[in-house]
């Protein structure tokens, strides 16, 4: 299962998200670094050629740890960054998209992860006292100078979908989706319809649906897949645009999570998941 981001770089659609290597509350540096390490590692020899992070991680502590594991990276490894939204404590986020500071988030992680192109740069979250044009015009001036590959957007509309598509080409939306949580529903479709790659944030959320005789129970032991495993497979199913990053500091969940790729759901169980929502 293969998705062609900007209908050139390939990669397999489950990917791995590298917020939770951050430390407690994805604040500071890991609880345990040599994890971290061995998570980011083992993930790229699973096969997983797709990893998303973001400046806010940490921030900073994703993209140098990305860069300490895996760099020189291997040929065909995709990582996405985002910028444009501001940490300044552990629960408080502020979307900030001042053209001078988008710039110089870029030129940052450029450095932090080693590279001289961004492959997918994201505008994290749309700054509603900058226009977006401002907002755009320093990824395509970026682009143009070569070091932004790909542009996407993260926790937008269809409206600002087609809003920003006026000013630069827009090959991925990141919004939240999940088994239980779709009110990006319509979003999904329009990617889908457009050719470009939905990323589902918070992509493992089962919940009470797990519970012990829950429905997910239930199809866990019908199948032996884990309620988690079964949450990325339903996800795969759904849309050959979708791009789930599921994320962890552990490198037995990591296992677990991307053994979810090789769960073949029937027609039946995709249907009973689809009405768990």
């Amino acid at each position: 299962m293969t998705f062609a981001i900007g209908g050139e770089a390939t990669v397999n659609r489950l990917g791995y998200g590298a917020m939770q290597i951050t430390g407690p509350g994805v604040w500071g540096p890991p609880r345990d670094h040599d994890e971290a390490i061995r998570v980011l590692r083992r993930a790229v020899e699973l096969g997983v050629d797709f990893i998303d992070t973001a400046d806010s991680y940490g921030p900073y502590v994703s993209e140098e740890l990305i860069k300490e594991a895996l760099h020189p990276y291997p040929v065909g490894l995709v990582i996405a960054t985002k910028a444009g939204l501001v940490r300044t404590g552990p629960d408080q986020w502020l979307p900030v998209g001042r053209p001078e500071y988008l710039r110089q988030e870029a030129e940052m992680s450029l450095r932090r992860l080693g590279v001289e192109r961004l492959d997918l740069w994201q505008l994290h979250r749309v700054d509603p006292a900058v226009p977006l044009a401002d907002q755009l015009g320093v990824f395509t001036e970026l682009q143009k100078e070569g070091k932004v590959r790909h542009i996407g957007l993260s926790e937008v509309s269809v409206e600002e979908i087609e809003q920003a598509r006026r000013h630069a080409e827009i090959v991925t939306v990141q919004n939240l989706y999940n088994l239980t949580n779709r009110q990006s529903e319509a979003v999904l479709e329009h990617c889908e319809a457009e050719g470009m790659g939905f990323i589902p944030w918070f992509p493992i959320a089962t919940g009470e649906l797990a519970r012990p005789g829950g429905p997910l129970d239930a199809l866990s032991q019908e199948t032996g897949a884990t309620p988690a495993q079964l949450a990325l497979a339903w996800l795969l199913r759904r849309s050959p645009a979708m791009l789930p990053i599921p994320g962890t500091s552990s490198v037995a969940h990591l296992e677990e999570n991307i053994a979810a790729a090789d769960i073949t759901l029937t027609e039946e169980q995709y249907a009973a998941l689809s009405r768990l929502a």
